[in-house]
Order: structure tokens, then sequence, then C-alpha cells
């Protein structure tokens, strides 16, 4: 055996330092990050720039997240050049969802080269089949133990807690400070259980939320900010639609917005959350990989006032999540770029059109660029901030709002591959846009609160994967469950008012697995013959 045999076999066996080509680097992903209409039941594959060391993947070091559908658990396989690897998830994503993959940096070439310190993490979404956009009431559920007790239902997460593939709804509560879980009864009919007792205690006066697998267990697990009491509650999931008792983590002044990723390239998630009281700044909380946090470090932007919202997304597409932050009290939002170690550069501002409450990413005009919108209450708007890809923010397009908006999210609600908007406000409604795919949005209905629209979480209710709606109401302390109704006519595949041999060709074009796509006519998951017989039995105008 020569000398650099030996060599390379002592680096494969102790994972040595990478090799004189550099560290090992992603060449692309599948599905392109950022991108819309990937298949909930598709497979996940990154490739490297030389073959990589297969001992060196594993369900720590190379896995995805889906928001509501949770931990992809599968087989890790890889091509036979060696430089693609290939997650293949047991289960579906769920319609409509943001998926995280995340990299660690622990991951190794056959050439014993790593991947950067930094790791690396996209995101992209699942595809929603098409649907009315026209919402039918299921069921309106209260999140009281006793009808004339406030529990002051703030906020919800519409993420599988049970493992039963079917959407659970669970509900920030700032009265009672705790978290009240309503379990999907896994039919299809979008109906829920009441909710658990006893419930899981939080903080007082708890706001915005997120989901994760911080221990990796493959349960979801769920992240709090306590504005009253300074800290931040994380909750373990046990997997059966209960949580473990909160660690509690002090931050800064009054916490308000929360976000979830790998701060530092281990492969682990992280948390980040803004300070909007006299702080006025934004703490880190490391994971130690087994879920439990240490103290915070803090950092400050340059020129914000009042850091309020926040989100995670690749603004400058580098594969390292970066944070977007909304500064409530000079009206601006920031991007602040993730630098691998739990660092963060700003590389970006513009005004935010208002005092921003909360903000969203995805992207809206279809350009493979994250967007930014908000919820400005202050100036009874929402706004569109478009992203350029470097780091950098457009100047806001602000649409109007029902007084005092405080919370806004995206999704394809109708199936037609971009995301639409919905508005949350509280003296007042739930304020539907529906978007053109250029980013324009329109408003579209408003759907009536009985109090205080606080929330919505858009989400595949009924697993007939297109996208619902679950509206939770913070006076009234009700959670309202709307079905979003198929679309009248299924077999107008290309949406031109027509079923003809368009919608064929549209057909033959998508041949094969093809879950809530708009060529699967019949919603069994494929495009094929059956789908070509249902057009030609609907043919002519529609």
């Amino acid at each position: 055996m020569t000398f650099r045999s030996l060599a390379l076999a002592a680096a494969l066996a102790i994972g040595g330092p990478a090799f004189a080509g550099g560290p090992l680097t992603v060449v692309s992903t599948t599905p392109t990050a950022r991108s819309l209409d990937a298949a909930p039941n598709g497979t996940i594959a990154v490739e490297f720039d030389r073959p990589v060391q297969p001992a060196s993947f594993d369900s720590d070091s190379f896995w995805a997240f889906g928001r509501w559908s949770g931990t992809a658990t599968g087989a890790i396989s890889f091509s036979p050049d060696g430089r693609t690897a290939m997650l293949t998830p047991n289960e579906w994503f769920s319609a409509g969802e943001t998926v995280s993959v995340v990299l660690s940096h622990d991951l190794r070439g056959a050439d014993g080269s790593s991947l950067r310190p930094e790791g690396y993490s996209f995101q992209f979404w699942t595809r929603a089949g098409r649907a009315s956009m026209t919402f039918e009431e299921v069921n309106t559920l209260t999140t009281r133990s006793d009808p004339e007790v406030s529990t002051r239902s703030y906020g919800g997460i519409g993420s599988d807690l049970n493992g039963d593939r079917f959407l659970d709804i669970t509900v920030v509560n700032e009265d009672s400070a705790d978290l009240r879980v309503l379990l999907n009864r896994g039919i299809g009919d979008g109906q829920f259980l009441p909710f658990t007792e006893p419930t899981f205690p939080i903080g007082q006066q708890a706001s915005p939320s997120e989901p994760a697998d911080f221990n990796r267990d493959g349960h979801v697990d769920i992240c709090v900010a306590n504005i009253a009491v300074d800290t931040v509650s994380i909750l373990h999931g046990n997997g059966d639609g209960t949580f473990a008792p909160q660690q509690i983590v002090n931050v800064g002044d009054a916490p308000r917005g929360i976000a979830v990723l790998d701060v530092d390239g281990d492969g682990d998630i992280d948390i980040v959350n803004t300070n909007a009281g006299g702080s006025g700044n934004l703490s880190v909380l490391i994971n130690d990989g087994n879920g439990v946090f240490g103290p915070p470090t803090f950092f400050d932007t340059t020129t914000g006032s009042g850091e309020r919202s926040l989100a995670a997304a690749d603004m400058n597409e580098d594969g390292i999540l970066d944070l977007v932050i909304g500064a409530f009290g000079n009206q601006r939002i920031f991007v602040y770029a993730g630098n691998g170690d739990a660092t963060f550069t700003q590389t970006g501002f513009a005004p935010s059109g208002g005092g921003t409450w909360m903000l969203v990413c995805g992207d809206v005009n279809g350009d493979g660029h994250e967007d930014v919108a908000t919820a400005n209450s202050t100036h009874n708007n929402g706004a569109i901030i478009l992203g350029n890809g470097l780091g950098g923010l457009g100047a806001p397009v602000t649409h109007p709002t029902d007084p005092f908006p405080l919370a806004t999210d995206l999704g394809d609600l109708d199936g037609d591959g971009d995301l639409d908007w919905v508005n949350s406000s509280f003296n007042g409604d739930w304020s539907v846009f529906r978007n053109n795919g250029s980013g324009n949005f329109t408003f579209d209905q408003e759907l009536l609160a009985p109090i205080a629209a606080s929330c919505s979480v858009p989400m595949d209710i009924d697993n007939d994967g297109d996208l619902d709606l679950a509206l939770i109401d913070e006076l009234a302390d009700v959670v309202i469950v709307m079905r979003n109704l198929p679309v009248a006519c299924p077999a107008d595949v290309d949406g031109s008012g027509d079923v003809g041999f368009g919608d064929i060709l549209s057909i033959i074009g998508a041949w094969g697995d093809c879950p809530a796509c708009p060529e699967d006519v019949n919603g069994d998951g494929v495009a094929n013959f059956a789908d070509v017989l249902a057009v030609i039995g609907q043919w002519g105008p529609c």
C-alpha cells in the first residue's frame, strides 16, 4: 500500500481534516431550495462535489423536519457515483407545508474531507392540491375549562403530535399560561377532540411559538416566548399528543418573536428570540444536542428599535439560514445573515410600511428568492417586501387590513402553485388575499371573527391534499376549523375554463406519481389514464 493510500485510510478511519481539495461542498439539492411545489411523497437528494463517506450520514447529520408533519424518518441511500445522498421518507409530508433540511458539519467526503464548519440548511414548500378557496366552517372549539374564565388564546401550531399522520392543533394561551392540545379525530372529517387535560404549563403572557425536533427523538417539540416573565419555554413532545414539563430559559426583556434554526452547523436546532422591551436585542439559545438549552448570548441590531417580529430563512442563499427581524419602533425590517458560528451580520434593511407585529417569509413572486410578508399593527396594513437573493430587500407594498393586524401567514390556499396571504386583525377579522403568481395580491374575502382575530394556521386538516384554515380568536377563546372546499370542475386541469385537449396534455406531462397536483383529477395520488378518462367524461365548458 502506498503512503497516499495509508494516509487516505487513516483519514477515513478518524474522519480527518479536509484534504487539499477543500471542504466537501453541496452542489445542488432536490427539491430546489425555496421551491413551492415539491411532491409531498418525494425523495430529498443532496449532490456533493465529490463522493461521500456513507458512514457519516445518519439521522443526526442529514435529516428533515416538516413544519406540520414533523421529522421525516426513512432510509438514506447513495447514487452509484457516491456523490448524491438521498433521504426517502417513510411517510408523506403534509400538503402545503414548509420543510427544513439540515446537514451537519460532521458529514465527510470519501477523501476524508469535511463539510464546512457552518453546516448546510435549506427549506422548501410541499405542493398543495387545488381547492376553491371557499371555506366552510366545520367546527368551533373552545379553549376554556370554565366558560367564564379567559385563557386568551394567542396563537397556534398545526403539527402532528401523536404520529397518526393527521394534524393536531396546539394553542398557546396568555392568561392561563399553558398549551392546550386539540387532537385530530383522524378520520378525515376535520373534527377534533376537546382539548387534552391536564394542560401543559408555560410562562405568563405566552406569545409566538415554533415547532421543531430539539432532542431528535422523532417527536414534535415546541418553544414559546413568554412576554411577562422574560423567558422562553421549551417543551419536548412525548409522541402521544402530550408534552413533557418545560425547560425555562431566562432571556431579555419582553421576548416577542421566536425562530428555530441550526445556528452553529452541528445539525441540531437552536433558538433565537427577539426582546422587544428595554433590552431591545436578540437572544441566541444553543442546543446541547439533547434538546437542552444553555443561557443566552445576546446581540443587537445596529439601527433597529424595538426588535419584535422574527423569522428564519436563507435570504442570501448560501445554505445558512438567516434572521429577518422586524423593528417595531422605527418601522424597519432587517436581514441578519447567519455566519454559521452562532453569530449574525447585517446585510440589508428596508422600511416595513408600519409597526410590524409579526412577519413571515416565502417566495411570493416565484423568482426563487425569499420574500417577506408583514402585519403592521400601527398602520392597519400588511406589507409585501421582495428579497433579492443577496440579503437585500425592496420597498414595501402595503395592503389595507382591519384595525390592529397582529398575525400574518402564507400558504397556497387555491393550489395554483403560489403563496396566498392571510392577515389576522385583533380589532377585526381575517383578511384573505389571493396571489396572481407574480407577488401581486388582491383582496379576496374576509372571514368573520367572533371578537378578535389573532392567528390563522393554514394546514391540511382533513388530509385531502389541500390547505384548510384553523382560525384562533383570542378574546372568544375559540378555534374555528374551516375546510377548503374542492374546485367545482377538477377536470379543468389547466384552469382555462374548458375541459379539453389542453388538460389531457397536462396530465401526460405529469404522468406518474403526482400527489396534490392538479393533474391528479381523481385524487388517487397518480396522474394516469384514469385522469384522462375523467377529463373526457367532463369534456366541454366548465
